[in-house]
Formats: C-alpha cells, sequence, structure tokens
C-alpha cells in the first residue's frame, strides 16, 4: 500500500517542477511548449534523485536487519550450548542415581505382582459366590414359576385397574417370541403389520457410568402379527429391506420417536433419545425425503434426537447415502452407530460425518482376543473417541462385574439388561379402543403423560446386584 509520504513526495516533485516552468516562461520569455519540456525534464531528474535515495536507504536498512539477525543467531548458538551442558549435566546426575532408581522400580514392581494376585483371588472367590447364589435363586424360583404358569392356565386374565397399568404391558406378555415363519408368510405378516398400524415402540434406557443416571432411551420396534405375537427386529429387518417396506417403518418409528421425546423434554430438558433408521431407508430418495420433510420441521429437537445405523451402513455408504446423511448433519441432528463388529474405527472421519456416539459390545471391550487384532486397545478407545466429541457407549451390559471392568476403561455410558429390558410402550391411538368394564372408557391425553412418568420412573437404572440380575434373568428363562 502506498504510504501518505510518497504522496506528499510526489504532489511536492511535481509543484516544482511546475513552478520552474512558469519561472522560466515568464522570466526568461520561452514559449510554453519550451516551458512545460523544461519542466517535464526537472520533473524526471527529481524522480531518478528519489528513486536512488530510497534504494539506498531501503539497502541499508536491510543491511542493518540481517545485522540484527546475526547478533540473534549468535545469541541462540549460546543458548542451545548452554542447554546441551545442563542436560549432560542432568545425564549425569542420572547414571549416579540409576541403580538406586532400579531398585526401588523392582520393590513396587514385586508390590504390584502381589495385590494382582490378591485381587484375582478375590475376583475368582466372588464369581464363586455369584454361580452358588445364581443357581440357588434358579432352584428356588422354579417351583414358584410352576405354579404361576398352572394358575395363570387355570385363571381367567384380570381387567387393567386403570389407564396407567395399561400403558405399560409387563415384558413378559409382550415379549412373547413368535413362531418360525417361512420368507412368505414373515412378508406377509410384515405387510399386515405395516397396514393395521401394528408397530410397537419399545425403550431401553441408557445410563451414566458410575452415577447410573437415565441420560438416553433408545427406541426399538417391534411388529406384531395377525396373532398378536412380537417380531423382533432381527426377524423382520431382512424381510422389510428386501420388499421396500422399511422406510415405512423408519418413518412410523422418527414420528413416535418425536412424540416421545416431546413429553419426556417437558419434564427434563437432560433426556434424549436415540431411534434407529435402516441403510435402506437413507439410500431411497422418496421415502428419505418424507423422513427429512418431518425432521426439519422438528429440528429444534436435533439436539436430543440422534440417529442410529449400523457400522456396515456407514461403511458402505454411496454418492445418495452421503448426501442425505449431510442434509441431516446440517439440520443439527447427530448419529449414532451401533452393531459394531470390529475397533477398526477413523474418528476423524467419522466426527466430520456427525456421528455423536459409538455403541459398542461390553464383551468386545472386556474380550482380550478380540482385542488382539483391534487397531487400538479398549483402554484408550474412549479417550481417543473424546477428542474428537465422540462418546463411547458400551451395551448388552448384563453382569456387575462387567460394569466394574468397564470403569477402568474410562467408559461414560452404559446399556443393557443390568440396569432396565427394553419395555413396550402403549401405541399411538390405544385411548380410543373399548376398554374393559372397569376402566375409564375415553382415556385423556393427561392420562397417556402419567403413564410415560410411570415408564421412566421404573427405567431409573436401580442399582442391581450382579446376583439379583442372574436370578432375575433364571427367572425368566423359566
Amino acid at each position: 500500500m502506498i504510504r501518505i509520504s510518497t504522496i506528499f513526495i510526489a504532489i511536492c516533485m511535481v509543484l516544482i517542477a511546475a513552478s520552474l516552468g512558469l519561472m522560466v516562461h515568464s522570466l526568461a520569455g520561452l514559449t510554453v511548449s519550451e516551458s512545460a519540456i523544461i519542466a517535464l525534464t526537472a520533473l524526471t531528474f527529481l524522480i531518478l534523485y528519489n528513486a536512488v535515495s530510497m534504494r539506498l536507504r531501503d539497502r541499508t536498512d536491510v543491511g542493518g536487519q540481517i545485522a540484527d539477525l546475526s547478533r540473534g543467531t549468535a545469541d541462540l548458538a549460546r543458548q542451545v550450548a548452554e542447554f546441551g551442558r545442563r542436560m549432560s549435566a542432568i545425564e549425569a546426575r542420572l547414571s549416579a542415581t540409576d541403580a538406586n532408581g532400579q531398585e526401588r522400580v523392582q520393590t513396587v514392581a514385586g508390590e504390584i505382582s502381589e495385590l494382582g494376585s490378591l485381587v484375582r483371588q478375590l475376583a475368582s472367590s466372588v464369581a464363586a459366590h455369584d454361580d452358588i447364589l445364581a443357581n440357588a435363586a434358579s432352584i428356588i424360583q422354579a417351583p414358584q414359576a410352576a405354579a404361576a404358569a398352572t394358575l395363570e392356565a387355570t385363571a381367567p386374565a384380570p381387567a387393567p385397574a386403570d389407564n396407567v397399568g395399561a400403558a405399560v404391558t409387563p415384558a413378559a406378555e409382550a415379549q412373547q417370541p413368535a413362531p418360525a415363519l417361512t420368507n412368505s408368510q414373515l412378508l406377509v405378516s410384515v405387510r399386515n403389520a405395516i397396514e393395521a398400524n401394528r408397530i410397537d415402540l419399545f425403550l431401553q434406557p441408557m445410563v451414566t457410568l458410575p452415577q447410573r443416571k437415565v441420560r438416553f432411551y433408545e427406541a426399538v420396534a417391534r411388529l406384531r402379527d395377525d396373532k398378536d405375537q412380537l417380531l423382533a427386529a432381527a426377524d423382520f429387518v431382512g424381510t422389510a429391506e428386501a420388499a421396500g417396506l422399511m422406510g415405512q417403518i423408519d418413518h412410523t418409528v422418527i414420528l413416535r420417536c418425536v412424540q416421545v421425546l416431546r413429553r419426556l423434554m417437558v419434564r427434563s430438558k437432560d433426556v434424549g433419545v436415540f431411534c434407529n433408521m435402516s441403510g435402506a431407508t437413507l439410500g431411497n430418495p422418496s421415502v428419505f425425503g418424507q423422513c427429512l420433510d418431518f425432521l426439519e420441521a422438528n429440528r429444534i429437537l436435533a439436539p436430543s434426537l440422534v440417529l442410529e445405523f449400523k457400522q456396515s451402513t456407514f461403511r458402505h455408504l454411496g454418492p445418495v447415502e452421503s448426501e442425505h446423511l449431510a442434509q441431516l448433519a446440517r439440520l443439527g441432528y447427530g448419529f449414532s452407530i451401533d452393531n459394531v463388529t470390529d475397533l477398526r474405527l477413523d474418528p476423524r472421519e467419522l466426527a466430520d460425518r456427525g456421528v455423536k456416539f459409538i455403541k459398542v459390545p461390553a464383551n468386545m471391550l472386556l474380550d482380550q482376543k478380540q482385542l488382539s487384532s483391534a487397531d487400538i486397545h479398549a483402554a484408550d478407545l474412549s479417550d481417543l473417541l473424546g477428542r474428537f466429541g465422540i462418546d463411547l457407549v458400551a451395551e448388552r451390559i448384563e453382569g456387575e462385574r462387567a460394569v466394574v471392568d468397564l470403569l477402568d476403561y474410562d467408559v461414560r455410558f452404559g446399556q443393557g439388561f443390568l440396569f432396565a429390558p427394553p419395555r413396550p410402550l402403549r401405541p399411538e391411538g390405544a385411548a380410543t379402543e373399548p376398554a374393559p368394564a372397569t376402566s375409564t372408557v375415553d382415556a385423556p391425553a393427561r392420562k397417556e403423560d402419567k403413564a410415560d412418568v410411570k415408564f421412566e420412573a421404573r427405567t431409573e437404572a436401580p442399582r442391581v446386584t450382579g446376583n439379583a440380575a442372574l436370578a432375575r434373568r433364571a427367572s425368566a428363562q423359566k
């Protein structure tokens, strides 16, 4: 940029040349053209003189800067030499005290090995007690389960006392597995369930560790066939994707997840919902457009609604899927990865795509055989993901011992049957169905909210001991 002093010098040179031309014209009696030539000649000489003087001044400045740089380099060399002398002195001191340091390290290593042996003995004894208590619980509860089955077979089903009791069905009745079906029968059952809106939503809490405070809920879809038997996701997802029906299921699940999230956020802003979405929906422009319009209309809930995809879906993203994923990220929605089969992860790439959570099974994190083929040790995985804004979630936790081991890996969130199993919610429109004589005919909306409160109170992740959890699972299997 031209400096003001340069502009001022140029103006002065022009004024001097013009004044010289005027003086020659008025005093010497020269013509205007001759005076102009003399003025231009004078201006040229002034310009040359200014350029030469500026060049000499710049050369002097550069020489001064080079001299300063030489002095600074010499000072830096002296400082480096001083640091080298100090490092030599420190190395000499360390070599003198190396023998004492080795003795101390050997002493500490011996104490650590003794503590490790004591911890292993304690763990083996606790495991033996857990096995003994689990066997005792199964033996005690087997006659009770048989008697309960006999009473259920002979006694009529009682009617619900109120709408709060009807809001959440018992887990043992709601999770009856459907019999094995052929592909054609399964496809017919899936179509009929979608047409009749027999899509149930199950919620499983995700808790913080070690506080065990409910922070998120994962929404899982279940279909009911014509006989009101549940079809798990592993049973119908493949058939629904092959028939192009998975988009309708995902759209319904997203709609209900938003409704549940709005009710939960009325009571607490620190709660979120994980909503599963299949890769087939992500790659179908027409179905994804409907889901995108709905999510854009509810983008205010984006910080609390997490869309969950499989690891295989993220690894095989095409151009269409990548663009759709980018559109969701621009709306502010975060993503989660589940069904993790290995720990070969690229946190930077996942963070750039908008991934906020990664769910890894607890047995994968704790299994040393699987970790031998991984790119990173499980103890360092949480810290690595955290540097890119991704939280590690340990899922399928079924014992207290796994929780204790996961705390050493700095895992912040946990999910599994130890805290609470997936619990069903009453589907939309259940309040308008005919109710038994003992219940209210038309349940108002506030009753439904009370049902949600009841559900959240039961899924507040009680501090269940490992023995009680094993006993509960044994009774459920019976």
